[in-house]
Order: structure tokens, then C-alpha cells, then sequence
């Protein structure tokens, strides 16, 4: 990773649709390449846990929703989300789990750099969950790790997704049938034994986007290896929870990692 991997080189207002919370759009290095994400912070004094969020998609697919990380920071926390490379301005090309890994990486840091900052948490949704292991895995001083409808397996995904094969092809380099190492090096399942931070999954059973299997997957690895982890298992939902569920759960989950925080 590059030295200057981390450093915010350009910030500016963006307007919030929560009076609570203020949010910026940041320009900052990863790897040698400018990459564009969004900060948001409770608006006032005062410390508080850094929140990773680490969106789903790939490229116009999933991009980062302001109400989505305003909810967050609404909860305590300072929230910052990589829009990834090659997306809304910021440079290189986004590779599902590959290299720009690198962008959670060094978003990672930038938290980290921030003076307002404790404990930094990582929360991973749909594609997300990948990075979000990846991340914890690489940062062992993170405090809790979430996975929402959150992807453990790259074949799997090619797999289960025949809507997404062509993209995965490009964008990985040929099948898994064909290249397997390219996707067991984007799968953390083989790597958790390095885990140290408490995880959470939550999974809607009827997820068609990224089946349950990637849950039950991910859990059974981490309690073969006796690491902790909690899992909130909704029968009745899909990949997309209804509002007041997903409000609520939101809550719950902000919880659960000021939780872990206490625990460290």
C-alpha cells in the first residue's frame, strides 16, 4: 500500500437531507489513485466510533446513498463511504473485490487520521460483505465487523447470478471453473482464521440477490474456528427489508457494535 494511502487531498459540502448530520464529499489517495467517498458526521462536539460503510454493486449499481450513511452518522458515528475506483470522478476502474479492495484499505486510514474518531467499526452490505471481511482481516484492530445480505463467496455469486456472469468474466478475468485462485482471493472464507474482530451477520432468507447460503457459509466458518459471531436471520425478507424493519434494525445493529466497543 502507498505510503500516502489514507490523505485527504479535497473536501466539499454536500448538502444533507438530515439537519443532524453534516456530509461531505472527500477526494483521498488509495494506492497512488484518487478516489471519491462521503463523510458523514454528527453535527456538534464531542468523539465518536468511525463507521466503514462498504456499498454493494458495481459501478451505477448500489452507489452510495447519502440518506443511507446520514442514518448512521444519526446514530453516533462517524460514517465514511467509499464510492470505490473509477466511480463519480475518482480514478482506476472498480473490480469487485480485487484491487480496489485497496479503497476500503485506505478508508480504513482516513477514519483513522480523523481526530473525532475512537474505535472504528466496519459494516459491509450485498458486495459489501466481501470488503468488509477483507477489511477486518486486514486491520485486526477493528472493533466489530457487519455483513448485511452480505456476499462470502465469489463462486458462489457466479454461481447463483447469471445476470452478473459476463460482468464477473471482465471484470475477474475468465470463470472460476477456469481461474479459481482469482476467486478464492476474493473470497474470505479462506483467510477468517486471521479474524479477530467480533462479526454480525444479518441475512433475509429470501434473499434472491445473494442467497443465505453466503450467510450459513460464513457462519459455519466462524464457529468451526470459535470466533464470535452473532446472526439475525429475517424468514420473511428478501434483499431489501421493509422501511420500518430496516429502520429499526439499524438501530439494533448500532447497538450492538457500540456494544463491542465496550467489550475491547
Amino acid at each position: 500500500m502507498n505510503q500516502n494511502s489514507g490523505e485527504i487531498l479535497e473536501m466539499t459540502r454536500f448538502p444533507s437531507p438530515n439537519p443532524l448530520v453534516e456530509l461531505k464529499v472527500i477526494t483521498y489517495f488509495s494506492n497512488g489513485l484518487r478516489v471519491k467517498g462521503m463523510l458523514a458526521e454528527p453535527i456538534g462536539e464531542g468523539t465518536f466510533d468511525g463507521f466503514l460503510y462498504l456499498r454493494g454493486g458495481i459501478k451505477n449499481v448500489g452507489k452510495v446513498r447519502p440518506a443511507r450513511i446520514a442514518q448512521f452518522a444519526a446514530e453516533g458515528f462517524i460514517v465514511f463511504a467509499p464510492f470505490y475506483r473509477g466511480n463519480q470522478g475518482g480514478e482506476g476502474n472498480e473490480d469487485f473485490g480485487g484491487d480496489d479492495r485497496e479503497d476500503a484499505f485506505s478508508a480504513f486510514l482516513l477514519l483513522k487520521s480523523l481526530q473525532r474518531v475512537r474505535d472504528i467499526h466496519i459494516f459491509g452490505f450485498s458486495r459489501g460483505g466481501v470488503m468488509a471481511l477483507l477489511t477486518g482481516l486486514h486491520y485486526p484492530e477493528a472493533v466489530s465487523v457487519v455483513t448485511w445480505g452480505g456476499v462470502s463467496d465469489m463462486s458462489l455469486t457466479y454461481m447463483e447470478r447469471k445476470d452478473l456472469r459476463k460482468m464477473m468474466k471482465r471484470v475477474i478475468g475468465g470463470t472460476p471453473a477456469k481461474y479459481p485462485e482469482r476467486y478464492q482471493d476474493r473470497t474470505p472464507l479462506f483467510q477468517l482464521e486471521k479474524l479477530e474482530a467480533p462479526v454480525l451477520i444479518i441475512h433475509g432468507v429470501n434473499d434472491h440477490n445473494v442467497s443465505v447460503e453466503h450467510a450459513y457459509r460464513l457462519e459455519r466458518r466462524l464457529r468451526a474456528l470459535e470466533k464470535p459471531v452473532d446472526c439475525w436471520y429475517f424468514d420473511e425478507f428478501t434483499h431489501y427489508f421493509p422501511p420500518a424493519v430496516n429502520r429499526k434494525v439499524v438501530q439494533d445493529l448500532s447497538n450492538w457494535m457500540k456494544k463491542q466497543s465496550k467489550r475491547w
